[in-house]
């Protein structure tokens, strides 16, 4: 079966001997993207809407030959995409910048899963040219690295899209005393009972000529006439500078008057502008006054199972989030409960789900499957033209890109058509296709290990335990533990991947790679698996944990934190490790106090 699955695929006796005539033709009576393929003794016929349905023909034509039955079985093929614009993003801002060879390897990964747009997630990682002092440990993309890598993607039929945030998640720009007046609380904000850095930028007339002028930055060069502003989660809005005009207008009022100032340039010189859209979930009256020319991106990256499971159980997660302002119940609802008001104003939107792969280790595969599945299903049901799988990087990503490699390959397969991937079985695929494994064991080790965080029993939103236990959150603690057995079943499964990584036979360029950042990885959530159960013995956080297991677990975590700084350079660039590796620090104090040492 090629990959994607086809929306219609049927085959017959008799297939297309290897001399057979082989003749294409454009066909505008075709979905967009669509291609008909067809194969027996008379030979193959390939039929195509545009560049990008021929693109896709050959490629499932590829496919197909690959297969030894080939010249005995006669295929006819007619397929066409769910959604016009299947998009992925990639945060570059949480510390990890790829390399150009790690960008060239999501491109084949992206390509082959018929993704045609690519953004990059980016708040100081790119190489302004009056801000040096924002991005100067960060090991920036500069201006030549988006030109290169807007060649690679137009060779793939991908559009490069320019990102850059320009209202909420500013910190590392307010953190520079030069920017700290452009904050709306120069002196930070309190949310959840946690004190954070300011993180918004006051909307003025002159922090929106500021913010434009990164975005344009970033966009110069690039092809396609398409921005994404962000815009997203303003937390301190209306609560500092904006305070008095937000207590007579509101406040989505006022981020809107702020975000349409930012898109006026672009919409008004034809540009097509995307922001994200969790302001006005809460602001659905806002809709109306939406400028044409922008595209809301609804986004979700917890699945409807994943907050049913936090809300029924008894622990504290659930008191965490609402005291953040998350409205778990529209989370157990799924994306319907955000696109429908969409639908319902008739106006354009994205669908925007997650890789579910930050703060995991190792990922949250279930969750990521039903999270991409949820977004496809509602997005074709309010009538989303868009669907943009998201791989954040949230405190400092610990985790390599290999574990987010399943789910993009699930993300592209449901965005191109939900009902025929919907159940895909992806470890084949990843053997077959992205990895190269002719072992056929290292797609079974993503799938397990994607699914090993969850088996834990302890229902999280956005993490997995075995982060969460490494990187204690004031405001997210854990107040369950994982049962003893299921801690024995995850152990047994960490050793049993770890076994089949040594035997996996991986013909893809980067294959000795994803060995070794998944042996490592499994080798961190060994040491996160430990870490929870004398926890759990404990019964309190790690500076409880008996003396004699904390100084056991302190000796192993130096080798393991020398090996996550080797495995980082392999794929991402210098600037930012210190800051990741910075994270372990919380882990480090609490085992010692607990060690007595």
């Amino acid at each position: 079966m090629p990959f994607p699955r086809p929306r219609s695929i049927t085959v017959s006796p008799g297939g297309a001997p290897p001399d057979a005539p082989f003749t294409v033709t454009a066909d505008p009576a075709l979905p967009a993207e669509g291609y008909r393929l067809r194969t027996g003794p008379d030979g193959v016929h390939l039929a195509h809407a545009d560049a990008a349905g021929l693109r896709y023909g050959l490629a499932t034509l590829d496919q197909l030959r690959a297969s030894p039955g080939f010249p005995e079985t006669g295929y006819a093929v007619d397929d066409h995409p769910d959604f016009p614009v299947r998009g992925f993003l990639l945060d570059i801002s949480r510390d990890r910048v790829p390399t150009r060879r790690t960008l060239r390897r999501w491109l084949e990964v992206l390509s082959l899963a018929r993704f045609n747009q690519l953004e990059l997630y980016t708040e100081h990682t790119f190489a302004f040219r009056d801000h040096a002092d924002v991005w100067q440990d960060a090991s920036p993309l500069t201006a030549g690295d988006l030109r290169w890598l807007d060649a690679q993607c137009a060779a793939l039929g991908i559009a490069l899209v320019a990102n850059q945030n320009t209202f909420g998640h500013m910190e590392r720009f307010l953190a520079l005393d030069r920017h700290r007046d452009r904050a709306e609380n120069p002196d930070g904000f309190v949310r959840g009972g946690v004190r954070h850095p300011p993180s918004t930028l006051a909307p003025t007339p002159e922090n929106a000529a500021f913010a434009q002028a990164l975005v344009a930055e970033v966009a110069d060069g690039l092809r396609t006439r398409r921005v994404n502003i962000g815009a997203d989660e303003p937390f301190e809005l209306g609560t500092g500078r904006s305070r008095d005009r937000a207590a007579r207008d509101g406040v989505g009022a006022v981020w809107l008057d702020h975000v349409g100032s930012l898109m006026e340039p672009w919409l008004a010189a034809g540009w097509t502008v995307q922001f994200w859209a969790d302001v006005l979930v809460g602001h659905p009256e806002l809709l109306g006054a939406l400028p044409d020319g922008s595209v809301p991106v609804v986004w979700q990256y917890d699945a409807p199972g994943t907050a049913r499971a936090v809300l029924a159980a008894a622990g504290g997660e659930a008191a965490g989030w609402k005291a953040v302002g998350a409205d778990l119940d529209a989370l157990a609802e799924g994306f319907r409960s955000r696109t429908r008001m969409f639908r319902e104003a008739g106006r354009e939107f994205w669908v925007a789900p997650g890789t579910g792969t930050w703060n995991s280790l190792l990922g949250r595969l279930d969750n990521a499957r039903e999270n991409m599945a949820d977004a496809a299903a509602a997005g074709l049901e309010h009538g989303a033209t868009g669907y943009l799988l998201t791989c954040w990087g949230d405190q400092g990503m610990w985790e390599p890109p290999s574990p987010a490699f399943g789910p993009a390959v699930y993300g592209g397969a449901v965005a191109w058509c939900l009902d025929a991937n919907r159940d895909l079985d992806l470890a084949p695929v990843l053997d077959a296709h992205v990895l190269l494994d002719a072992a056929g064991l290292a797609g079974s080790v993503l799938d397990r290990l994607g699914r090993l965080g969850e088996s834990l029993g302890v229902p999280l939103l956005n993490a997995s335990p075995l982060v969460r236990v490494l990187r204690p959150d004031a405001a997210h603690p854990v107040t369950d533990h994982p049962t003893e057995e299921a801690m024995d079943t995850a152990a047994r499964t960490l050793e049993e991947c770890r076994r089949d990584l040594a035997d996996a036979d991986l013909a893809a360029a980067d294959g000795d790679t994803v060995v070794r950042e998944l042996t490592h990885a499994v080798a961190l959530a060994a040491f996160a698996l430990d870490l929870l159960r004398a926890q759990a013995h404990s019964g309190g956080p790690a500076d409880t944990v008996d003396a004699a297991t904390a100084a056991r677990l302190l000796r192993r975590l130096d080798p393991l934190l020398a090996e996550q700084r080797a495995c980082w350079l392999l794929r991402s660039r210098p600037g930012g490790l210190d800051d990741s590796m910075a994270r372990f620090a919380v882990v480090r104090r609490l085992l010692t106090a607990a060690a007595g040492s």
